[in-house]
């Protein structure tokens, strides 16, 4: 069986413009059979989305995730439950394995998203590397490329989305035997993946943009 995924979604919980359940129709509109929301260090779009899920069925199977940001960059982390994340990587890598949770940098050579850079080379452990993120640019999507091949590691494709015209811009084809959060993060593992290259259209990136304006004003707004 061939999954369309796209794991690396933004709701309201964070810095995205669409609920939680909002995105997962979306996602079933444009085709993806999984997804995960990964709000910046917080699992409850992620939880909220995987509840709705599984009480109306007949959408996208939700992977629970979040977008950690680390002392040293981002990085997304997939588990199978909630957990409590170190904002360390190496401290990171350890408590998620022992979860039995997926660990994957985010852009990783994408320094305006706060990508980790050549530190992806001091740690072994990675499960993944996103290899091509929409939101960022062809050159750095090209160096995670490569950094995943002399890491020998798989690599994913996402759409990073923070509207809902870029949901499944970018996605991954992964081949599982059943459609279950534990298959499809066990064939991760084992590299069954195959990235899709696609970038944003142009009119998307105007309207991530005055999203983002907007979104900017509101929080100064709720501050003052």
């Amino acid at each position: 069986m061939l999954l369309r995924a796209d794991l690396h979604i933004h709701s309201t919980f964070s810095d995205g413009r669409a609920s939680p359940s909002e995105i997962l129709y979306i996602a079933g509109e444009k085709g993806l059979d999984v997804i995960s929301i990964t709000d910046h260090d917080t699992f409850a779009g992620s939880l909220i989305a995987h509840r709705y899920q599984s009480k109306i069925g007949g959408l996208p199977l939700v992977i629970i995730g979040v977008e950690v940001r680390c002392v040293e960059g981002d990085v997304l982390v997939y588990c199978e439950k909630e957990i409590d994340f170190p904002r360390r990587i190496d401290l990171l890598l350890e408590k998620a394995h022992v979860e039995s949770c997926l660990v994957v940098p985010a852009h990783p050579y994408d320094i305006v998203r706060l990508g980790i850079g050549d530190l992806i080379f001091n740690y072994k452990e990675w499960d993944a590397i996103e290899v091509w993120n929409a939101s960022s640019t062809k050159g750095a999507n090209l160096k995670a490329i490569k950094a995943a091949q002399l890491l020998g590691k798989p690599g994913l494709a996402n759409s990073d989305a923070h509207i809902p015209e870029e949901i499944g811009t970018s996605y991954t084809y992964i081949e599982v035997d059943e459609l279950s959060q534990g298959s499809i993060m066990e064939a991760i593992r084992k590299g069954k993946v195959k990235p899709v290259y696609r970038s944003r259209p142009f009119n998307s990136v105007i309207k991530r943009a005055l999203w983002s304006v907007k979104h900017l004003v509101r929080g100064f707004m709720k501050k003052t």
